[in-house]
């Protein structure tokens, strides 16, 4: 059984069923944008009698609500188990819906809420994700890019300083804690998903592209508003949280596959690193498993390439440029702290990576020539990697690059007259903690343990960064009082209490025992260094995420509904009511006169 099948048939005996029930798909409870497409399917625990089968919607059959009749599958996956399917389905009528699945021995009653949205409010919609972005890490680059004075802080983040603000719960269908992938899509398409998966519900198939099909908010926006769509990231482009805007898959590795959809749909602007997977088997850097080229199939679309900084600003000044893919790295891009001073990580091999900032800016460019409007997705996505890898700094200085970003977007729909949404927070939590400060001027000081330098309370007083440039970022962070931010969740490793300095922390290596991982002693003759045990398996190389609510703010038309508490797919609904994805009026679907 997988994790789905578990978690549904838990849910099951909750709700005083029979264990054995069929499994209905969207699920229990599934909110569902009146028009959004999704694909219905039922799977049943054996082999049925189709004569049998009586399915259906607030009393009516199925076929009748949805136009067509399903495909029974007697024996799915060659298993003595049955299944119907019914692909790109939708329901236009908002108000409950309840499903009904009988076999002739076992029934299952699910409810559906089918809701619509009011006229449009806004032209665009640009959608920040913070991947990982914990409240120590926003802390942290406040203190750092605004500095405090006797208690006071300097200044406020622009993703601070918004008008509406609200929690919200990130677990997933499978489990309370949530990963990239189903935590975007529950963003992308307003329902709840399985680890790993985006744009579908994980089933019990075999191919992990087969799974039924929820309609995702590029694909609406697009089909419903004709607009321009960016995905915009400083990771590889196939990542989760980009890829979910866009894909449907139960398996988010499969980058191969990523890659075929993303041209398929053709989003007007895709950027980020991952050139691997676009590259044919056999070119330097591949890690295709074919000899397809998508770098030369989008050309032949139409899109120019960027692979530098200045290909990408060149581009995107261009009058003539609508649409624009820009692949800076093979893999993830760097972050700022390396690019911009340590020259650590891949800079070396790819020196010319555009900022965030640029990319921003280039996507606005683009975009704001498509009369419709756009829905723009921007990703900060390696405060995530850098939060796995307890490498504190590069997590904060990619933070504050996020903050630069929003800053930028902000500026430029306040010089357009506010026509614009845009919405701020983290996928899903890391289990930081800042508690305080490190009293260490960074010079070998043998047998002095560094843990007994960690300032707390009194003694933790205010860090002593150099004075911030014009972006924000100190030029140092080797200085004698730094952020002591440390995680809850641990796998063995050497605890330095000191910002690496020549490449991105690497807390754990391989172990002797396959599939396990141990400490890097790379670490462990640093002066004061500590050996921590883990709190994690050691399957586990790195922390991990944590269950924690993230916070979202918000500023422009339709930010009024973001406040209190919130559920992930709650976000979507934010935006297609922005967007008016859905209005209870007929008719054309126009922006209101200005």
């Amino acid at each position: 059984m997988n994790k789905l099948a578990a978690a549904v048939s838990f849910a099951v005996l909750l709700s005083g069923s029979p264990v054995a029930a069929q499994t209905v798909f969207p699920i229990d409870r599934a909110t569902i944008l009146s028009g959004a497409r999704f694909d219905f399917k039922i799977e049943f625990p054996d082999r049925v009698d189709p004569a049998k089968l009586k399915v259906t919607i607030n009393g009516e059959d199925y076929s009748t609500v949805f136009g067509r009749t399903a495909t029974f599958i007697e024996r799915e996956d060659g298993k003595e188990q049955s299944a119907l399917m019914l692909r790109d389905v939708a329901l236009a009528r908002p108000g409950p819906a309840t499903v009904e699945v009988s076999d002739g021995t076992r029934s299952r009653r699910v409810e559906w809420t089918v809701y619509d949205t009011g006229p449009r409010k806004a032209k665009n919609v640009i959608l920040f994700i913070g991947d990982g972005l914990s409240p120590a890490h926003r802390t942290a680059a406040r203190l750092l890019s605004k500095g405090i004075t006797e208690g006071k802080s300097l200044g406020k983040l622009s993703i601070d300083d918004m008008p509406h603000m609200a929690l919200v719960a990130t677990a997933g269908l499978d489990s309370i804690i949530t990963d990239s992938a189903n935590a975007a899509s529950a963003y992308a398409t307003g329902h709840k998903t399985a680890v790993n998966a985006m744009g579908v519900y994980a089933d019990r198939t075999a191919d992990p592209f087969d799974d039924p099909k929820v309609e995702t908010i590029t694909s609406l926006a697009k089909r419903r508003l004709g607009l321009g769509v960016g995905l915009v990231t400083n990771t590889e482009v196939e990542d989760a949280t980009p890829a979910a805007m866009v894909a449907h898959t139960r398996h988010r590795a499969a980058y191969d596959g990523i890659v075929e959809q993303y041209f398929a749909a053709r989003p007007d602007v895709l950027m980020g690193g991952g050139s691997a997977n676009f590259l044919p088997q056999g070119a330097p850097g591949s890690k295709r498993k074919d000899d397809i080229d998508y770098i030369a199939r989008f050309r032949e679309a139409g899109y120019p390439v960027a692979t530098t900084a200045g290909e990408l600003n060149a581009l995107a000044a261009k009058s003539d440029t609508r649409q624009l893919l820009g692949l800076f790295a093979t893999g993830n891009m760097d972050g700022v702290l390396d690019r911009k001073f340590l020259k650590g990580g891949g800079v070396k091999k790819f020196p010319e990576q555009p900022d965030l900032t640029e990319q921003v800016q280039a996507a606005l460019n683009v975009l704001s020539r498509k009369d419709a409007g756009f829905f723009l997705m921007v990703e900060s996505g390696m405060i995530d990697k850098y939060a796995h890898l307890l490498d504190m700094e590069r997590a904060v200085y990619d933070t504050i690059m996020l903050d630069n970003a929003v800053r930028l977007a902000r500026d430029w729909a306040r010089a357009r007259g506010e026509d614009t949404l845009i919405l701020v927070l983290a996928d899903h939590n890391h289990p930081n903690g800042l508690v305080g400060t490190i009293n260490d001027d960074m010079s070998v000081t043998p047998n002095v343990q560094l843990r007994e330098r960690v300032g707390v309370y009194d003694k933790a007083g205010f860090p002593n960064y150099p004075a911030p440039d014009a972006e924000g970022y100190p030029s140092r962070v080797d200085v004698s009082r730094r952020l002591a931010i440390f995680s809850a969740s641990l796998p063995d490793h050497y605890e330095t209490f000191r910002p690496k300095l020549d490449n991105p922390n690497e807390p754990t290596v391989k172990g002797e025992a396959p599939g396990t991982f141990k400490a890097n002693e790379k670490y462990k003759d640093v002066p004061g260094v500590a050996l921590r045990s883990g709190n994690l398996p050691a399957m586990m190389r790195a922390s991990v995420h944590s269950g924690e609510d993230v916070i979202l703010t918000a500023t422009g038309p339709g930010s009024e509904r973001v406040h209190g508490s919130m559920d992930n797919t709650d976000v979507f609904r934010v935006i297609a009511d922005a967007l008016g994805l859905a209005p209870t009026a007929s008719g054309a679907i126009e922006m209101p006169a200005r």
